[in-house]
């Protein structure tokens, strides 16, 4: 036999949080008094805070290291052996990146996830797999002719989205990494790394076969560069790989004529 407190539980797990009167209420004509009780009772919610940026000191840390590399193995001790980015304290590895020097192209992607932290090496979970395929069928590799890192090289915890102030505590070794590598085109693999690098407000959906000129002090001239869909995201939509390939063929053309 069911207790009143039986009933009541009943009624809040299949969501009933509220009673009603024996009489009926128009709620389309109450009393100011109750309108006004209402508006105090529930008001607004509060506007979502703006993440915290990087704290100056590990900003400046972080750009002092990166400014002191000549070299790729130069800069990947120094990456190794920054302890201002917190992702480092979950990874197991530091993901710098892979290919040849002084590519053709340049491909930057977010961050590394699982299987490229197990291994150690940048895009070689399903999306790495997809973008390597999306590379050969315009005579890309990243054995021939290709490079690819990421903005973040940890592995956020669970996969998450990296915060503003990760990405700006990371971005100083990644902007000399480019001027390092000097590649002939760069390209933005995702939303996160276009508008790290290019600081624009556009989401990848507009801005995804576009060219841009991407420069730095470090630069001897700017570098033609272009935003594609992050592999990951064809992989949960495969109608857009239409656009994909088309973004690919728009990177080899434009790689030959910079060749000629």
């Amino acid at each position: 036999m069911r207790t009143k407190k039986n009933i009541l539980e009943w009624y809040l797990d299949a969501g009933v949080t509220e009673t009603i009167g024996l009489s009926p209420m128009n709620r389309f004509n109450l009393p100011q008094e109750q309108t006004l009780l209402k508006k105090e009772i529930h008001p607004d919610p509060p506007i979502a805070a703006t993440p915290p940026p990087a704290p100056d000191n590990l900003l400046s840390d972080a750009l002092s290291r990166a400014s002191q590399a000549q070299n790729e193995d130069e800069l990947k001790k120094l990456l190794e052996n920054f302890d201002g980015c917190s992702l480092k304290k979950t990874a197991k590895s530091t993901i710098f990146g892979e290919g040849v020097p002084h590519p053709d192209v340049l491909f930057v992607g977010e961050a590394p996830g699982a299987d490229e932290d197990r291994t150690g090496r940048p895009f070689v979970g399903v999306s790495g797999k997809l973008l390597d395929k999306m590379m050969h069928a315009v005579g890309l590799s990243r054995e021939e002719n290709s490079y690819i890192t990421n903005i973040i090289p940890w592995r956020p915890p669970g996969n998450r989205s990296p915060s503003t102030a990760e990405v700006s505590l990371c971005l100083p070794f990644v902007q000399r990494h480019i001027e390092l590598l000097a590649p002939k085109i760069l390209v933005f693999v995702g939303g996160v790394a276009f508008n790290a690098l290019l600081v624009r407000p556009e989401t990848i959906t507009r801005a995804r076969g576009n060219w841009y000129s991407y420069q730095t002090p470090g630069l001897s001239a700017p570098i033609p560069a272009i935003a594609i869909f992050h592999p990951a995201f064809l992989l949960r939509s495969p109608g857009q790989k239409k656009l994909a390939w088309r973004d690919m063929l728009v990177i080899s053309q434009k790689l030959a004529e910079l060749k000629q």
